[in-house]
């Protein structure tokens, strides 16, 4: 049965939908895969196989009725309460606006997936659970914070699973797993949601290509996303984010570009040497009040949550004011452009005994430089993707593609264009 969790997430809806796929073999297929695979990766902590079949029994007639889906840890669920990588419980147990968008669309939640602790890091390899490791190879980063769901799906545990991402938490696992990752834009219900506080973060689709992102991302957005061509596209290339990357992910990243035909434009973004800062103090500062008292992972996270507690309140004007002005940007270069590109990591997955990455400038902690590319679309609200863009001695990265508020389909149609040209 496991072959039926090689099928893509839109043929495993077909088949179910026309009888040719049982979906309790379905259900059952996926439960065995994460039983053989989950031990070399930890992607998926929680597996409930009676409260799966009892979905299944009251799956309604939808456009994922009896597919299993992955869930990251950070929404309530009526029998078990997330807890944020962490060991206890943020959130009671109870029905998230997102399960019941799953479960409203006949969607089976097979299993919660790992997540970097509290959602405070872009390598998964921080978590009460333990690290998450890459599809590619288990040794390395499986990334943050939704790395659990990019993993899962990238070693065919499931076909598609929910991620967040409030500073690249859906992107940087995304190309760390070589799967297809969505963070839609800003404003979806937040209910049951534990960062539902955060003005930065949004949830989005983690799957193996567009198009089921498209399927998945439908249901997770409440509304339709309408194909269209993608590839007569105008694309912004701001020099910027293309700045101090390992020189085979620039290399892949504008071959697949090249490979496109899209007109490529350079373009400047007024304010990006700020996004870093602006993002990570915003992040932090937002999720002081609803903060926990789980002890910090490490001697550094202990010293960051109390230095943020004498950041004095006069920061966050100054901050707003750097959102303003990447706002203004972005709407004026989707007056010009259909889309901005750049990679979405600058260097493939590192070790999990050692997430530093070589750049360049030198060697870099992973977290540092990775934000540094994703916050732009967190701190606008844009809709934001990574697509796999190549591998370097076997490990993958991605090119991430920004879009216009509200034109999360846009990126999908663009997503399926370069699919069938990587190929």
């Amino acid at each position: 049965m496991s072959h039926l969790q090689d099928l893509s997430l839109v043929d495993q809806a077909a088949g179910v939908a026309d009888g040719s796929i049982d979906p309790g073999e379905l259900l059952r297929a996926a439960l065995e895969r994460i039983e053989e695979r989950n031990p070399a990766l930890n992607a998926v902590v929680a597996t409930f196989p009676e409260e799966s079949e009892r979905m299944l029994a009251d799956a309604p007639e939808g456009p994922l009725r009896g597919v299993p889906i992955g869930i990251k840890d950070m929404f309530q669920l009526p029998w078990r309460g997330p807890r944020d990588g962490t060991e206890n419980e943020h959130l009671p147990p109870g029905e998230s606006a997102m399960y019941r968008r799953l479960r409203d669309a006949g969607a089976v939640v097979a299993g919660v997936t790992n997540m970097h602790w509290n959602g405070a890091g872009s390598t998964g390899a921080q978590s009460a659970y333990g690290p998450v490791g890459s599809a590619a190879n288990p040794e390395h980063c499986g990334g943050g914070s939704s790395g659990g769901s990019g993993a899962a799906v990238g070693a065919g545990m499931v076909a598609g699973a929910v991620g967040t991402d409030g500073g690249g938490s859906v992107r940087m696992p995304a190309a760390y797993n070589g799967v297809f990752g969505l963070k839609h834009t800003f404003g979806l219900p937040t209910g049951g949601f534990t960062h539902g506080y955060l003005s930065l973060g949004e949830a989005g689709p983690m799957c193996r290509s567009a198009a089921d992102a498209r399927l998945l991302g439908e249901v997770m957005a409440g509304r339709p996303l309408p194909r269209a061509d993608g590839s007569g596209l105008t694309v912004g290339v701001p020099p910027f984010f293309w700045q101090d990357l390992d020189p085979e992910v620039e290399r892949g990243c504008r071959d697949l570009l090249e490979r496109s035909g899209w007109e490529l434009r350079e373009v400047d973004v007024a304010g990006a040497e700020h996004a870093l800062i602006t993002l990570m103090l915003t992040i932090s500062l937002e999720g002081l009040p609803g903060a926990k008292p789980d002890a910090p992972p490490d001697l550094v996270a202990e010293a960051l949550f109390k230095y943020l507690l004498l950041v004095p309140a006069r920061v966050m004007p100054r901050l707003a004011r750097v959102r303003s002005l990447l706002r203004r940007e972005a709407a004026r270069l989707f007056g010009e452009v259909d889309l901005l590109v750049w990679p979405t990591v600058p260097a493939p997955p590192p070790r999990i005994d050692k997430p530093t990455v070589e750049l360049p400038s030198g060697p870099h902690p992973a977290d540092e430089v990775n934000v540094r590319l994703n916050g732009f679309g967190n701190l606008t609200g844009i809709p934001a993707a990574s697509i796999p863009a190549g591998e370097k001695d076997g490990l993958p990265y991605g090119l991430m593609l920004q879009a216009a508020w509200g034109e999360d389909a846009k990126i999908l149609d663009a997503g399926e264009h370069l699919e069938s040209v990587r190929t």
